[in-house]
C-alpha cells in the first residue's frame, strides 16, 4: 500500500483526471454551454454544475456536480461557454477573489456570453440599518430573520434592530465580502461585461436565465424576503 503522503498525491491526481473528463464530456455533449458556479443543491438540467471547496459534498463527488475552486483558474479552456451563473455564491470570497472569479468567467464565455449573477444587496440592508422610520417590508425582514434564519446565537434575545441585521450579514454563513449594486456594477466592467443590467430574482429578457436561482426556497419560499435581500445582474463578455 502507498504511504499516506503519496495517496494524497494519487488521488489529488485521480479526482483531477476525473474533472477534466466530466468538463470536456460536458462540452462535446452541448451545442449551448452553461455554467453554475456554486451549485449547491440547485442543480440545473443541461448545465455544467460546479461547486467549490465550501461545499463539502462537492469535495466528496457529488453526483451531478463538477468541484470547481472559483478562487483558482478555471480548468475550462478560452471561449467555450454561452452563459454563466453564480448565485450567493460571490460575497463567500474575498473582494480580490470575486474579481478573479469574475475576470475567469469573462475568458470561458464566448464573444457575447451572458453572465447573472445573484447576491445579497448591501445598500438594502444599510437603508433599513438607517431608516428612522422602516418600512412594512423592513420590519418584516427583521423579524423573518430572528424567527426564521440562522443568526448568530449571540445576537438573540436582544433587540431586533438594524445593528443585528447588519452585523449578522458580515458575520454569519462565511461572507467575506457583501457587495453594493454600484461595486458589483464596477467590478463587472472591470472584468470585461458590458450591457450590465439589474434584474429581479427569478425574471430575465433571456429565457435560459429564467427562474433559474434557489435561493426562495431556502428562505421557505417566501419571494418577497428573497427579492428584499436579493439582487441580480446580468451583462455579456465584450465583442
Amino acid at each position: 500500500m502507498l504511504p499516506f503522503k503519496y495517496r494524497n498525491v494519487v488521488d489529488r491526481y485521480l479526482h483531477a483526471r476525473r474533472r477534466s473528463y466530466l468538463i470536456k464530456e460536458y462540452v462535446e455533449k452541448h451545442r449551448v454551454r452553461k455554467l453554475q458556479i456554486g451549485s449547491g443543491p440547485n442543480l440545473l438540467e443541461g448545465w455544467l454544475n460546479t461547486d467549490g471547496p465550501l461545499n463539502a459534498d462537492a469535495r466528496e463527488g457529488q453526483k451531478g456536480v463538477v468541484f470547481l475552486d472559483a478562487r483558482k483558474p478555471f480548468p475550462i479552456g478560452d471561449g467555450l461557454f454561452d452563459y454563466a451563473f453564480s448565485e450567493h455564491q460571490i460575497e463567500h470570497l474575498s473582494f480580490g477573489e470575486g474579481v478573479f472569479m469574475l475576470r475567469e468567467v469573462n475568458r470561458i464565455l464566448k464573444p457575447r456570453g451572458r453572465i447573472r449573477i445573484a447576491t445579497p444587496n448591501l445598500q438594502t440592508l444599510v437603508r433599513l440599518y438607517s431608516a428612522k422610520k422602516k418600512s412594512r417590508l423592513q420590519k418584516r425582514y427583521v423579524d423573518w430573520l430572528f424567527d426564521n434564519s440562522k443568526i448568530l446565537p449571540e445576537m438573540s434575545g436582544h433587540g431586533r434592530t438594524g445593528c443585528f441585521v447588519l452585523n449578522n450579514a458580515f458575520r454569519n454563513w462565511d461572507h467575506q465580502f457583501i457587495y453594493d449594486p454600484e461595486t458589483l456594477h464596477e467590478v463587472m466592467v472591470s472584468a470585461g461585461f458590458e450591457e450590465i443590467t439589474p434584474h429581479l430574482p427569478g425574471e430575465s429578457d433571456d429565457l435560459a436565465l429564467r427562474n433559474i436561482e434557489s435561493h426562495a426556497r431556502s428562505v421557505g419560499g417566501d419571494k418577497e424576503i428573497d427579492r428584499f435581500e436579493t439582487m441580480v445582474f446580468e451583462g455579456r463578455r465584450t465583442a
